[in-house]
């Protein structure tokens, strides 16, 4: 362990060294012990005095032991991956760049803003702040990371950045933000020319990341200033406000200190601290859900913002938060500053509305109506105690029933004497309704995220994992996944996965179970019965049979490849598309590990969403679903993973394999999901499956299924479809999304290892309703497809055509 730390300290130097100079400086100059040494900081005054020097020296002076501590692991964490991506020298030269232009930039603003006659310009202090030349270069850095990283990068760090300015107000965070734009914009003509990946498209699970990461950090400033009692931001004062602070004599206290901490708290108690953390910790509950793509969580956070919206619009209106007398101390102190406090919960909100499809998890009814009956029998007994304790002081019924809303809602928002007449118990016990009845929303609420899903929590799932074990076929295993439901003959022992779009009802495979034949049958008239459209997709030639009965048509969709084990060697002139790059993996150093989600390492683990990312946002066309995986089925605790690792320990591919059963004991594996780094290897795909096969072998495993490949076709089948145009629309459809998804290309890639073809079939009762199945396929594989993705695909259809 030690050795490891030496070496990855050995191998960063210029952060290593920056994080010993940061404590060098602050124990010299005592700035951990509370030392102020104002002549080695900058700011306007100090530039006007000719005090050129503290450009450089507040770069690397922590001004506290706080921001000693913090600065060293900044250093040794997130500066040290910048140096990893910019190279030592040039991470040397870009930190001392970025910073020294952070912060003559910030002084230029600073004083601007000064002669203006802003007042957080005189009281945003002096400035001792290494973080400010490490920023610039991660952001600087940031060009040269994956989507994943760069993404994560820029939208997490300027929304902490504009957070704190816009709370906090003083002029560190207005140098780091200065900083950070600059190197952005260095990091810009640094990687010009060199070849990147749009950072805009994102899997759903990235999305969910990012929007929660958004919703709670809008409420991380907010949440500093009322903690902490110090805000001068443009913002700052809707925070005093939301906590019943008087704004005039903060104003007044501040405009005649040039310091960072002039911002008092003015509070009074616990319960309008308490009151006032109500919307920031409902926006992080909100956005642990929305991690999860939790539909409970979205409506939380739209509710959230949106009242604050309405409420600080009301409030400002009503002069609630602010007495006239401090409307033009306001307006001369933060120009403009009510509507961007309004703006910026409304804008969270649109972004909320926008990703709206990425947010689709539902709770089961029981689920929520334990939570609705929670809150509104603590909502019901709580304002009964507040209406007893006002009437039972002398107060009118009519005010006492008015006035208990008051009790739920932040202090800033409403005058009153609510407490007038009450003393001692009584007094405390109304000054806790408030507080206690949050609490327990809070608590109802983490209860309804943390529940599971409908679909999970209707046992179904359960009853199909059961049954896969009997008989599952190669692709049963995808009747798991999450958007699917199922149907079970009545003894229990067949079952169908299906997904219902439009009243169609498309299976997702065979049906499993004892008798599939049978199982068929039932299915349909269950659908016939609800006025179903029955639908049975990437079904294998077997299930045909009883199907022609109906007097079904049918048309091939796809092609499974099949790899008997028994068969698979490396030996032989059959073999030597495989057999090369799995002996140039191992000269080139690489190995492999067959592992579970659950096992992976954090370090693993990010390497795996990176690398996904990445190539996600190298298509053109949204990520489907349906019959083909992404992350969130790689986390399944049946789904087994086969990992390249390269020589530095870093993660060159990964597939997943879906298990095959029979009689309760596997007996092979299916592909799913496959991903390689644009870095790696050549062959390492062929390499990855060439070790899971003899791994699966190893296992006794008889079969392994490279799954199927969607609108393509065995060079030597003929695709024995009933409908002449619809083959050639299929060919057509294949041609047309060969660029963007490589159907046709994953299908000639499979044909190395020597498998047999199984072609997958569409089987429906009446040709006349084609365009509705469609349709309905079309949204089972693109569930969340937005309108802008279906331009681009129309474009993409159209080029085709073209």
């Amino acid at each position: 362990m030690i050795g490891r730390a030496v070496a990855y300290l050995r191998s960063h130097p210029f952060s290593t060294s920056f994080a010993v100079l940061v404590v060098l400086t602050g124990l010299i100059f005592r700035t951990v012990a509370g030392a102020h040494p104002f002549w080695l900081a900058a700011s306007p005054t100090a530039a006007s005095d000719g005090m050129w020097w503290t450009v450089l020296t507040s770069l690397i002076v922590p001004d506290s032991l706080i921001e000693l501590l913090l600065s060293v692991v900044f250093a040794l964490t997130v500066l040290c991956y910048a140096e990893r991506l910019l190279g030592s020298l040039r991470c040397l030269a870009v930190a001392a760049f970025t910073g020294v232009i952070g912060v003559l930039g910030g002084i230029a603003v600073q004083a601007i803003a000064e002669s203006q006659g802003q007042v957080w310009a005189r009281a945003a202090g002096l400035v001792l702040d290494p973080p400010v030349a490490m920023i610039g270069a991660v952001m600087a850095a940031s060009a040269f990371a994956p989507v994943l990283y760069r993404r994560r990068i820029r939208l997490i760090g300027f929304a902490l950045l504009l957070m704190f300015c816009l709370y906090g107000g003083d002029a560190d965070n207005l140098y780091r933000l200065v900083a950070a734009v600059i190197g952005l914009g260095v990091g810009a003509l640094l990687s010009h020319g060199r070849a990147r990946q749009p950072w805009h498209r994102s899997s759903y699970g990235e999305v969910r990341t990012l929007i929660a990461v958004i919703v709670a950090v809008t409420g991380l400033g907010p949440a500093i200033v009322l903690l902490t009692g110090v805000g001068i931001g443009p913002l700052s004062p809707v925070v005093a406000g939301l906590r019943g602070i008087d704004v005039g004599q903060v104003l007044t206290h501040c405009s005649g200190r040039i310091t960072t901490h002039c911002a008092t708290n003015f509070g009074s108690g616990a319960k309008p601290l308490l009151m006032s953390l109500v919307p920031l910790v409902l926006g992080v509950i909100a956005a642990i859900g929305l991690r999860y793509g939790r539909r409970a969580a979205w409506v939380l956070a739209i509710i959230v913002n949106a009242s604050m919206a309405l409420l600080i619009a009301l409030s400002m209106g009503a002069n609630d938060i602010r007495h006239p007398i401090e409307l033009a101390a306001l307006n001369r102190a933060f120009p403009g500053f009510a509507v961007v406090a309004v703006a910026i919960p409304v804008l969270v909100c649109l972004l909320l509305i926008l990703t709206r499809r990425r947010f689709d998890v539902r709770v089961t009814r029981r689920a929520v109506w334990r939570f609705t009956a929670t809150v509104l029998i603590a909502l019901v007994v709580l304002a009964a105690v507040d209406v007893v304790l006002v009437v039972s002081s002398g107060g009118h019924l009519g005010f006492a029933l008015l006035d208990s809303v008051r009790r739920f809602l932040p202090v800033g928002f409403g005058y009153g004497n609510p407490s007038a007449g009450l003393h001692g118990v009584a007094r405390a016990v109304r000054g806790a309704l408030g507080p206690v009845f949050w609490g327990v929303f809070a608590v109802a609420m983490l209860r309804l995220l943390m529940a599971r899903d409908a679909a999970a929590a209707a046992t179904e799932t359960d009853r199909y994992r059961e049954l896969l074990r009997t008989r599952s076929g190669t692709l049963g295993f995808l009747g798991t996944w999450a958007g699917n439901r199922h149907w079970f003959t009545p003894n229990g022992r067949g079952a169908v996965a299906y997904r219902l779009i439009s009243g169609i009802a498309v299976t997702v495979g065979d049906p499993i179970g004892e008798d599939p034949e049978a199982t068929a049958r039932g299915f349909v008239d269950h659908c016939d019965q609800r006025g179903w459209v029955p639908v049975f997709y990437s079904v294998h030639a077997d299930l045909l049979t009883v199907l022609r009965e109906f007097g079904w048509s049918h048309m091939p969709v796809g092609e499974e490849t099949v790899v008997r084990l028994e068969s698979f060697s490396l030996e032989g002139k059959a073999w030597t598309k495989v057999r090369q790059p799995y002996r140039r993996a191992g000269r080139d150093g690489l190995h492999t590990e067959w592992t579970h989600w659950k096992d992976l390492s954090p370090v693993r683990v990010a390497q795996i969403e990176a690398l996904s990312e990445q190539w996600i946002a190298e298509k053109a066309l949204p990520e489907m679903g349906f019959t083909l995986g992404g992350i969130d089925e790689l986390k399944d605790p049946e789904t087994a993973l086969m990992l390249a690792i390269g020589p530095e320990g870093e993660l060159q591919a990964i597939t997943s394999w879906l298990p095959v059963q029979e009689n309760g004991a596997i007996i092979g594996w299916t592909l799913d999901f496959m991903r390689r780094a644009d870095a790696s290897m050549s062959g390492v795909m062929e390499f990855v499956i060439a070790s899971a096969a003899m791994q699966m072998k190893a296992d006794g495993a008889t079969i392994m299924s490279l799954s199927g490949a969607p609108l393509a076709q065995a060079p030597t089948e003929d695709g024995e479809s009933e409908s002449e145009q619809m083959d050639e629309f299929l060919a057509w459809l294949g041609g047309a999304l060969e660029p963007a998804y490589g159907f046709r290309s994953l299908l000639r890639f499979k044909a190395k290892f020597n498998p047999e073809y199984h072609s997958l079939h569409m089987a429906y009762a009446d040709p006349g309703q084609l365009a509705s199945i469609g349709w309905a396929v079309a949204r089972a594989y693109l569930p969340r497809v937005t309108p802008k993705e279906y331009v681009a695909l129309a474009r993409t259809l159209s080029g085709a055509e073209n």
